[in-house]
């Protein structure tokens, strides 16, 4: 099974900014609604943001107007710009569809959040 690859997490001071990026080379995402995920240690996968074909978004609360996920389909690639930082979003984060039947899961890209 193809998995995703996720990349751009890193170490990151509160109020800092950074920027996720998730593909997968082969098949195309085509209509498939995409989604970044996250779990923190000892924590369920939560979803954070989800994005459609025609680019219409949403959101969990707790990242509303910080975050912004985007996608290239044309690079069967998923976005996601994470500003004004914050400690609780420190986890790993994944990118994957919003819906059964998923890719294959992904390594995840390790963010942390600390001063």
């Amino acid at each position: 099974q193809v998995q995703l690859v996720e990349s751009g997490g890193g170490l990151v001071q509160p109020g800092g900014s950074l920027r996720l990026s998730c593909a997968r080379s082969g098949i195309s995402f085509g209509f498939r609604v995409m989604a970044w995920y996250r779990q923190a240690p000892g924590n369920q996968r939560d979803l954070v943001a989800t994005i459609a074909s025609d680019g219409r978004t949403n959101y969990a609360d707790s990242v509303k107007g910080r975050f912004t996920i985007s996608r290239d389909n044309a690079k069967n690639s998923v976005y996601l710009q994470m500003n004004s930082l914050k400690p609780e979003d420190t986890a790993d984060y994944y990118c994957n569809t919003r819906d059964f039947p998923f890719f294959g899961w992904g390594q995840g890209t390790q963010v942390t959040v600390s001063s």
